[in-house]
């Protein structure tokens, strides 16, 4: 049996960091998230840090550059690196972020040099985030008004699902035989 003993500490730090937040236009807390992600991960072949990675992906994003530093110390640089590749932009003191869209593009950008075991975890949370989006759409929910509204870019998530997700856009199941992870490569 495979373990991941340094998994339910990653889970309460993610449970501390991002604390009472739901998913965007819901009440599901966002844990909810984070733990689907780290599902996918190890559904699709990747390691211990991968998954907590996985978890602490958004830390950064939603919380803020100061955590950084203590997932460095709980986890280690290869997790706080992937963690930090997975971020496409921190909010400054005031709780800003730059604009959406610029963001969305440096990042893809940023992820045609990123190592696998990065574009992995990203591309499972990209997958989660699709799968949420499909499963709305299948609701009847007009889930791209707001963004369209705003002159956003709505297809930036299933684009790049389509693009870096392990067995293709919306792939319902495991299939790590066509990704590529650190201990296959």
């Amino acid at each position: 049996m495979i373990r991941f003993p340094r998994l339910a500490a990653a889970l309460d730090h993610a449970a501390e960091a991002h604390g009472s937040q739901a998913r965007k236009g819901t009440e599901i807390p966002y844990l909810g998230h984070l733990m689907g992600v780290a599902s996918l991960v190890i559904d699709h072949g990747g390691d211990e840090d991968q998954a907590i990675a996985g978890l602490l992906h958004d830390v950064l994003e939603d919380c803020g550059a100061e955590h950084e530093a203590s997932i460095r110390r709980a986890f280690g640089d290869r997790v706080a690196d992937m963690v930090l590749a997975c971020t496409d932009g921190t909010p400054d003191e005031a709780g800003a972020k730059a604009p959406w869209t610029e963001r969305k593009r440096l990042y893809l950008r940023h992820l045609e040099s990123a190592a696998d075991e990065t574009l992995l975890v990203s591309a499972c949370d990209k997958l989660h985030n699709a799968r949420a989006i499909a499963a709305d759409v299948a609701a009847g929910e007009d889930v791209f008004a707001a963004s369209r509204a705003v002159g956003m870019e709505p297809c930036g998530t299933i684009a790049l699902c389509c693009r870096f997700s392990p067995g293709g856009c919306l792939a319902s199941g495991p299939s790590s035989s066509n990704w590529r992870t650190p201990s296959a490569a």
